[in-house]
């Protein structure tokens, strides 16, 4: 029989209401010993979704909510304690849980024992933290999609058909003197297409999720005084970082969250690229250096008043093609009409070269496109089922690999028994994804990064 646990399950931090939650077989055993009902209460026959006034062992007034499992989050009885939002206080009422019999709870442990007790699957628990963590709109309404299983049923369908196409072809082949017929190519071949182009989907439109659930690092990169400050603290809307007509004003990497377009940036602004001999400048070029060879997302800032220059080519050539943005900035200081042509090796080097001011603010409409555009964001629908975490994208990655091969097996004459191995390892993949037969690795992977008290 498992244990019972308990932990704060709101921030440590001040607040009007903070709840203990205390999860197990002694749950309302626990409850008894620590809380006094204002107006009494037959523990023994209460029934589940109750909420009773009360005081927490001298500590705190409280409302004790009572939940019978299995009709509770995790399936267990549950008790909640809702106290004054002090972490003072919610420490001592925690204690008071754990000096009563009840384990500190780990990492998404009261989550685990949902997921353990059949209360929700493995990719809805990993729908939690994203809803814990949604910093955006599009990522809160996904993280809800998630939770309410939408990838669950789609991958419940690509699996039941690979089940049963598997199932066929072993009936098929073991039982010879039972009259099964046996399944036509175009039959077969129609089921795994249908799977592939299904897992391929999938794969494809994960890393625009994950862009838009996780956020997207960002480096901010570019020869002194070229205006990447200045963009930052247009980006977050205060004066983030030191501006002046200085050039190397910028001697250490500086990092904000940040919001453009759809996307969630972790935008990190670096010193100025250049020769030095200064060592505190060289040390914050070097640090520069790694941040853009780290980065998601590449933000060359180059002063358009000034044009191209050697340091410009120099750190454009340093640069992955594929996720670089070449922001021409400071478009405000030419008057004329078209300001400001890239020059053609840079146009024809680099797919997506935009025009600003950090000052006026304009053609940060235009950066947002095209950092959605390289993050494929663009088309992101938060209502569809998608893969939102890099082990569930693997777990797809897998599945669709064995379907590959079983159709590779098929078309080329292959025995019927390495089609069903094949068939039996995209089943797996798809069970580990949903966690429906994950083993404990899979399930502590997913638990290790949840906070405390969910």
């Amino acid at each position: 029989m498992p244990d019972t646990i308990a932990a704060i399950a709101t921030a440590n931090a001040p607040g009007g209401i903070g709840i203990v939650r205390v999860s197990g077989p002694g749950a309302f055993g626990i409850a008894k010993k620590i809380f006094r009902p204002k107006f009494g209460l037959d523990w023994e026959s209460i029934r589940g979704y109750r909420m009773v006034y009360g005081e927490v062992e001298g500590i705190d007034e409280a409302i004790c909510l009572l939940f019978r499992g299995p009709g509770s989050y995790t399936g267990e009885d549950v008790v909640e304690l809702q106290c004054h939002g002090g972490p003072l206080l919610l420490r001592q009422a925690l204690q008071a849980a754990l000096d009563a019999g009840a384990r500190m709870a780990g990492p998404g442990e009261f989550t685990r024992r949902a997921v353990l007790n059949g209360r929700i699957g493995l990719t809805q628990a990993e729908a939690v933290m994203r809803l814990i963590t949604a910093q955006s709109e599009q990522g809160l309404r996904a993280a809800r999609t998630a939770l309410g299983g939408a990838l669950s049923e789609k991958i419940a369908g690509v699996r039941e058909s690979l089940i049963a196409l598997a199932a066929h072809i072993g009936a098929w082949a073991d039982y010879p003197e039972e009259d099964i017929s046996p399944l036509s190519d175009r039959e077969a071949e129609d089921v795994l297409k249908g799977a592939e182009m299904a897992l391929r989907e999938l794969i494809e439109g994960s890393k625009g999720a994950q862009a838009v659930l996780e956020g997207v690092s960002a480096a901010l990169v570019g020869r002194p005084n070229a205006g990447k400050s200045s963009l930052l603290n247009r980006l977050t809307g205060y004066e983030r970082a030191i501006v002046t007509a200085m050039p190397g004003t910028t001697r250490d990497t500086v990092t904000e969250t940040v919001r453009l377009g759809n996307l969630t940036l972790r935008l990190t602004d670096t010193a100025g690229i250049r020769d030095t001999e200064h060592p505190v400048e060289k040390a914050g070029v070097e640090r520069s250096v790694e941040a853009m060879k780290n980065a998601d997302l590449v933000l060359v800032v180059a002063d358009a008043s000034e044009g191209l220059t050697r340091e410009d080519e120099g750190l454009l050539g340093q640069c992955d093609r594929e996720r670089t943005i070449v922001v021409w900035n400071k478009i405000d200081l030419i008057n004329t009409p078209r300001r400001y042509a890239p020059p053609p090796s840079i146009e024809g080097g680099f797919g997506y070269v935009v025009e600003t001011s950090a000052v006026t603010g304009e053609g940060l409409d235009d950066l947002a496109r095209a950092a959605e555009e390289i993050c494929q964001t663009e088309g992101f629908v938060p209502g569809e089922a998608m893969l939102a975490t890099q082990r569930q994208a693997q777990c797809a990655a897998g599945a669709l690999e064995a379907v590959r091969e079983a159709l590779f097996a098929m078309e080329n004459g292959f025995a019927p028994d390495a089609v069903s191995v094949c068939l039996e390892d995209a089943v797996q993949a798809l069970f580990a994804l949903t966690g429906e037969r994950a083993g404990d690795a899979v399930v502590e992977e997913v638990f290790r990064g949840f906070c405390v008290g969910k």
